[in-house]
């Protein structure tokens, strides 16, 4: 296959995963609108929260086309998220650009900010913690192979086994107690922004980074390990051995490039995960991100939020996937074609 027929033939398969996320997030906003604005009781009443009087709970109604029917009802829920809308408070309107994701009635602010305003603290979180899991699972997993048959490949095996095992929150008490308690090798983690100190951002940073890390790594070490023991059976590799090449060189050179393909597309998956997924992590260290900000809505019953949470939750998880798949398409061009 030539360079050209390749390269097309990589843009189709981009293309037809760029217009199945579309298709794929359309179809999550019609199970969260269905879910949340079409289950039973008074959604105008939980919309608007509980210290809403009548007048404003009847507005609210309004404003989310309660008496139209059930398509029209979720077209202007679509039409607000992608073109914008007003939300009039009773005392003003306020206008929502887009993308709308509604206005929180209790606190009168409106959604996008509220997530925008969080977005960093998470994303801090989680691109810090998947250089480490990277960094850590797929340097155990090559030590394990460059060891194998000895026992320091038993142990690491043991451990990401352990690591695999073991959940988030035991891990982030430990090294809490121990390393900010006993220890104080580093401060009870408190988010600074990284405008305002770079160096106090990573510093508070490090011990959510290394919890959330540890567990991850595990698994990028299995299967990093895996993938390099499936290369190195293949015939191509034997042929390096007859002809002298180095199992140095075999190792780091042709079994680590047959495990690049999956270990890029999990991290691509996995990054999409974690933006929604660090609940456990951010409400144990007392981040400000967007997963403690979904418990507290849900605990108070703030349904705007809720439903916009989930839903930039789900376009993370489903862009995630489709960066993954292409990914993976180029450091295995075989997906094209198959």
């Amino acid at each position: 296959m030539s360079a050209a027929k390749a390269l097309d033939g990589l843009a189709g398969f981009a293309v037809r995963r760029v217009i199945g996320a579309v298709v794929t997030l359309l179809a999550i906003s019609v199970i969260i609108y269905v879910v949340f604005y079409v289950a039973p009781g008074d959604v105008a009443q939980i919309t608007c929260g509980p210290r809403c009087s009548p007048a404003q709970v009847q507005q609210v109604a309004g404003q989310l086309h309660l008496d139209d029917p059930l398509h029209l009802r979720y077209w202007h829920f679509l039409q607000g998220i992608l073109a914008g809308q007003d939300f009039s408070t009773g005392t003003s309107v306020q206008h929502c650009d887009a993308p709308c994701l509604g206005l929180s009635y209790q606190s009168d602010q409106q959604v996008t900010q509220l997530i925008l305003a969080k977005l960093p603290v998470t994303f801090s979180l989680v691109l810090g913690a998947m250089t480490l899991w990277l960094l850590i699972g797929v340097g155990t997993g090559v030590l394990s192979v460059w060891r194998r048959g000895r026992i320091t490949e038993r142990v690491l095996t043991g451990v990401t086994l352990a690591g695999t095992a073991t959940p988030v929150f035991v891990i982030g008490l430990v090294l809490m107690i121990v390393v900010c308690g006993q220890l104080q090798w580093l401060p009870f983690p408190q988010y600074v922004p990284f405008a305002e100190d770079p160096e106090q951002w990573a510093w508070n940073l490090l011990l959510p980074w290394l919890s959330l890390a540890l567990i991850e790594a595990a698994r990028y070490a299995r299967l990093t390990r895996s993938s390099m023991l499936e290369t190195l059976a293949e015939d191509h590799v034997r042929t390096f051995r007859a002809y002298g090449v180095g199992e140095r060189s075999i190792v780091g050179r042709h079994a680590l490039r047959g495990a690049v393909a999956p270990v890029v597309a999990l991290a691509a998956n996995d990054f999409g995960g974690s933006m929604g997924g660090a609940v456990l992590t951010e409400t144990m260290f007392g981040l400000p991100g967007i997963g403690r900000e979904l418990v507290h809505a849900v605990n108070v019953v703030d349904l705007p939020v809720v439903v916009g949470m989930v839903l930039v939750i789900g376009f993370f998880v489903v862009v995630a996937n489709a960066v993954a798949d292409v990914l993976f398409a180029v450091a295995d061009r075989r997906v094209v074609l198959s």
